[in-house]
């Protein structure tokens, strides 16, 4: 017969380990070499019915005193020690083994999985998707919007069960939902907790389904909200209407619908933040000489004055004309114009006889860019 290994070795530990260090270990080597997890594979069964042997009497403070003082001889009965282990097939008290495995593999060894399916569920969120124009994205705009939700049946209450009928109790689990079962792994009994199979976690069994839900208590449903999208909004951004998303189960509140908004592009206006930006093109005579000039706004056209001697791209603000705050309307951005000087195509030989004239009538002091440029280039020669 093999001789057996010093339990610290087989969990990977020094004598000095505490309780803490001992359940650490135990758990990482027991998930590795469990038998689920290597079917079929007899020297990972070995190992597994080995770790626990070490953790049987490593986990229990009298054993493991014991076990420090004698080895191995203190549980020989043939060397006067103790008749053995105890309990699970030979083995310690392995009370925590229900949390322990059952965090390893989803609750097939533990009931806190298999509790959940009963208690209470929050339903589903749904996303949807609504179009709106930039002028109602930036003052707000009533929107009707359509979806499907998840709901309970009308005609059984979400009950499954067919008018004037009831669901009967699951006689296997007893309504629970849940049934214990024993495992033998080796020379161990494992009890554990799973879904009952029959009703399949619901502790109930419908002998007569709801002809309108096939028995499930939920229906998809289409349904049309109209719904307030804020002044302000932005493309892209979500709305969140609590509650108007799938039922929930088991009593459990119902989900959001997620709203969201696609803004389309406007002809001439940018959006940056709450701040509008276009592009306004003038004429030589309004730039030279300046101009009232009509300014594009959300509610309509508004008069602005240039000065004279505007240059191409200098930029203007007008106060308070942009996109309004998101629940506060009383502020808002600004608009924001750049003047684009266009230059005239097609002039006939009159035109360009005054523009001629014009230019031979300008002076350098009438270009401080381009004499101040010439000038700077002169300077270097």
């Amino acid at each position: 017969m093999a001789e057996k290994r010093d339990y610290y070795e087989v969990l990977g530990l020094n004598k000095s380990a505490g309780e803490t260090e001992i359940k650490k270990a135990y758990r990482t080597l027991a998930k590795k070499y469990h038998p689920d997890m290597n079917p079929g594979d007899a020297e990972a069964e070995a190992k597994f019915k080995e770790v626990n042997e070490a953790y049987a009497v490593l986990s229990d403070a009298d054993k493991k005193a014991k076990y420090d003082q004698f080895g191995h001889a203190a549980f020989d009965p043939a060397a006067g020690g103790g008749s053995g282990f105890g309990g699970f097939g030979g083995f310690g008290d392995f009370s925590d083994l229900g949390d322990i495995f059952g965090s390893f593999f989803g609750g097939g060894f533990g009931s806190s999985s298999t509790a959940r399916k009963n208690a209470p569920m929050r339903g589903e969120d749904i996303g949807a998707r609504v179009t709106v124009t930039f002028e109602e994205a930036a003052f707000g705009v009533k929107k009707d919007v359509s979806f499907h939700r998840i709901q309970k049946c009308d005609e059984c209450s979400g009950s499954g069960a067919a008018k004037g009928t009831t669901a009967d109790t699951c006689t296997v689990c007893g309504g629970s939902g849940q049934k214990r079962v024993t495992q033998r792994i080796g020379g161990m009994a494992f009890q554990s907790t799973v879904t009952c199979d029959t009703c399949r976690g619901s502790g109930k069994i419908i002998k007569n389904p709801c002809a309108n839900c096939r028995g499930t208590g939920y229906v998809k449903v289409n349904k049309k909200l109209s719904v307030n999208i804020p002044a302000g909004i932005d493309d892209g951004e979500r709305i969140a209407l609590r509650g108007q998303g799938c039922d929930g189960r088991n009593g459990g509140p119902a989900g959001d619908l997620i709203l969201t908004v696609s803004v389309k592009r406007h002809a001439f206006f940018e959006r940056d933040g709450y701040n509008l930006y276009c592009e306004i093109p003038i004429t030589i005579a309004d730039a030279t000489l300046g101009a009232e000039i009509d300014i594009p706004t959300l509610e309509g056209n508004q008069k602005y004055t240039i000065p004279e001697g505007t240059q191409p791209g200098t930029q203007f603000t007008l106060k308070q004309k942009g996109i309004p705050y998101v629940n506060n309307s009383n502020r808002r951005g600004d608009l924001i114009f750049v003047v684009n000087v266009e230059i005239p195509k097609g002039l006939n030989d009159k035109q360009k006889e005054h523009m001629r004239a014009f230019a031979a009538s300008c002076k350098d002091s009438n270009y401080a860019k381009k004499s101040g440029f010439f000038k700077r280039i002169f300077d270097k020669k």
